[in-house]
């Protein structure tokens, strides 16, 4: 099963100009927003330039310090107004590594809004790709293994989810989940409230 995605255009998608947009929007330069997030002034110079995806790990950082959710520096305005998230349509945002088949991807089935109560998408996952570490919120998360496996940790246990298999969990427990297969795993995620 193929699942066929596009980009937006990159003015629609780029999260470096909506990092720099806050950043001068709240009085900050570049050297004090690199402090903020424990980052060299050239990094975070090329994540507003475009020049390099940053990890998901950085991505939560720089929202934290920039006063925002991370969902809010990846949804183009008129995702708001979308009923219908068409095939063809929607947003893959790459994470970490700028080679498209090493890095992680994150396919949006439901535009962010604060108006939502769920979110969804796909995890394209690489063989080798690992979460940046554990990590809690709150509500609740929901998986379905589309395609491969992946090897989940919830608190101090671990499980090898394979595809068809499923899982649900309070998201306030410690998680995270890394592909130790040598193929691509695809995931359905869903979580409560929306935090990405």
């Amino acid at each position: 099963m193929s699942v066929k995605a596009t980009v937006l255009k990159d003015e629609e998608l780029d999260v470096g100009v909506k990092v720099r947009h806050l950043r001068i929007r709240k009085g900050l330069t570049l050297k004090q927003l690199a402090e903020m997030v424990d980052c060299s002034n050239s990094l975070l110079s090329k994540i507003e330039n475009h020049r390099t995806n940053p990890s998901l790990g950085m991505v939560k950082k720089i929202a934290t310090a920039l006063g925002v959710n991370i969902g809010d520096l990846y949804t183009p305005d008129d995702d708001l107004l979308r009923i219908v998230s068409r095939a063809d349509s929607r947003p893959l945002i790459r994470m970490g590594q700028t080679d498209q088949e090493k890095g992680f991807v994150l396919e949006r089935l439901i535009p962010f809004s604060d108006q939502h109560l769920l979110q969804g998408s796909i995890h394209h996952v690489p063989p080798g790709f690992e979460t940046d570490g554990p990590s809690h919120t709150e509500g609740e998360k929901f998986g379905y293994v589309l395609l491969g496996e992946i090897e989940l940790r919830v608190g101090d246990q671990i499980f090898v989810v394979r595809a068809g298999d499923s899982f649900c969990f309070h998201s306030k427990w410690q998680h995270s989940y890394r592909n130790r297969s040598d193929s691509i795993a695809r995931v359905l995620w869903l979580n409560t409230p929306p935090n990405f």
